[in-house]
């Protein structure tokens, strides 16, 4: 090869590189679903007025986080009877297009749960949704549906929330709720089904927190999956009720599972220095299990767990041995990644709800959460507390999570797209 050649190779490596990490292509940031942003080059403060670069009027309410690849982001969104993938151009908020069914059939869910809360995913070639009874679709970057899959119907009276996850060639969806539990994977180009597994069983005499009896509506997992490294090998971990299970995500095999979770679970699992948590919603139970085991490691890999924790929604970050997670009621938490034991726990938040769904991010020592408010409080991550600050938006709820890019913050309230941007 001449060194031309070398030299064009090289810099197409760099180049590739560049602009994958300028992506924000999934839910939490990418298939490892840690929450951590490379870029450290963002805003601090900003209001409804200042640090502004755009904002774009959505149709409905929405729950869902953007992507973006390139110069484009995504939101999936309900608009009557539409599922959508809606792609905006990040430079002005244009609106480029949007794609998806028409559902026509009543689907349950609570009042709370838009539909279309699941967050689309993207390679940079495709955008894949799940749009709950409506089936997984995928698009190209024109719009397009290159194709669809049915994937039963949701029948849970809480609806829908799961995302889907890129991984190689394949697009992993999970079901955690209802009477239909399932984790699949499907070719990513075609849609075709290459493996599937059920769920864990969870009749009333398998529940072990004192759940027997209770309503569907209190069990089920609507928590994404993740992409973890460890022993050499990959594993797909989910929380179901009752359990965190890690799966081959070639094959669907399971490889380990950890009892000691309760059965409603609304966060995702937390993956970071080694460690896996897993935390229910309502007052339910948090663990941590170290990955890279075989069979059941309840008592092995399983190092911490904490019955009757806080009520949490959104995901955390983890730090340098910290777990920072902000409770649903409004109060960020710092936690020990190694014991479980609680450092600081304080009340965060500007004048409006401070209740929170949103998932942080973590960039360099910043955390970055969003309250109900649309109020996004930044946190140093740091054994000692401190509030850096608080920016409001003053646009009515959001229940999503910020996604990063190229210096932009990208918010999603039930009115609007928004992007952040420092002033040059």
């Amino acid at each position: 090869m001449s060194s031309t050649r070398i030299l064009c190779a090289v810099a197409a490596v760099f180049l590739a590189a560049s602009q994958a990490g300028a992506n924000w292509p999934a839910w939490r940031g990418d298939a490892a679903g840690t929450g951590i942003t490379s870029e450290t080059a963002l805003p601090l403060k900003w209001s409804a007025t200042e640090n502004v670069k755009w904002k774009a009027p959505l149709p409905e309410a929405g729950n869902s986080t953007p992507i973006v690849w390139g110069d484009r982001v995504f939101i999936t969104q309900a608009a009557g009877t539409r599922r959508l993938v809606m792609a905006f151009d990040r430079q002005d908020g244009r609106l480029l297009w949007e794609a998806g069914p028409t559902y026509t059939e009543k689907e349950p869910t609570h009042k709370t749960n838009t539909l279309c809360s699941a967050s689309p995913t993207t390679d940079g070639e495709r955008v894949l949704a799940s749009f709950g009874s409506a089936g997984l679709f995928a698009f190209d970057f024109q719009g397009k549906e290159l194709w669809r899959v049915d994937t039963g119907k949701v029948d849970h009276e809480w609806g829908y929330a799961i995302s889907p996850v890129l991984h190689g060639e394949l697009c992993i969806l999970a079901n955690g709720a209802g009477s239909n539990w399932w984790l699949a994977a499907f070719d990513k180009k075609n849609g075709k089904e290459v493996w599937r597994v059920k769920g864990p069983a969870m009749d009333a005499a398998e529940r072990t927190d004192g759940f027997a009896g209770k309503s569907d509506g209190m069990v089920g997992s609507w928590s994404t999956p993740v992409i973890v490294k460890a022993e050499g090998r990959e594993e797909l971990v989910m929380t179901w009720p009752e359990k965190m299970v890690a799966y081959n995500p070639a094959t669907g095999r399971e490889l380990w599972r950890a009892s000691g979770m309760n059965p409603l679970l609304y966060t995702s699992p937390m993956p970071g220095e080694g460690v896996i948590i897993g935390s229910g919603g309502y007052g339910g139970t948090t663990i941590a299990v170290k990955p890279g085991g075989s069979g059941d490691v309840s008592t092995g890999q399983r190092l911490w767990q904490k019955a009757r924790d806080k009520q949490r929604i959104g995901s955390g970050v983890i730090k340098d041995g910290y777990l920072y997670i902000l409770n649903t009621p409004g109060t960020a938490q710092c936690i020990k990644l190694a014991t479980g034991e609680p450092v600081w726990e304080e009340r965060v938040g500007g004048g409006g709800k401070s209740q929170s769904w949103s998932s942080m991010v973590l960039s360099g020592d910043r955390i970055y959460v969003l309250n109900q408010s649309s109020d996004t409080v930044v946190l140093r991550a740091s054994p000692k507390f401190e509030a850096l600050s608080v920016n409001a938006l003053g646009d009515g709820l959001t229940n999503s999570s910020h996604a990063i890019s190229k210096g932009d913050i990208f918010i999603r309230t039930h009115r609007h797209l928004w992007c952040i941007r420092a002033a040059n």
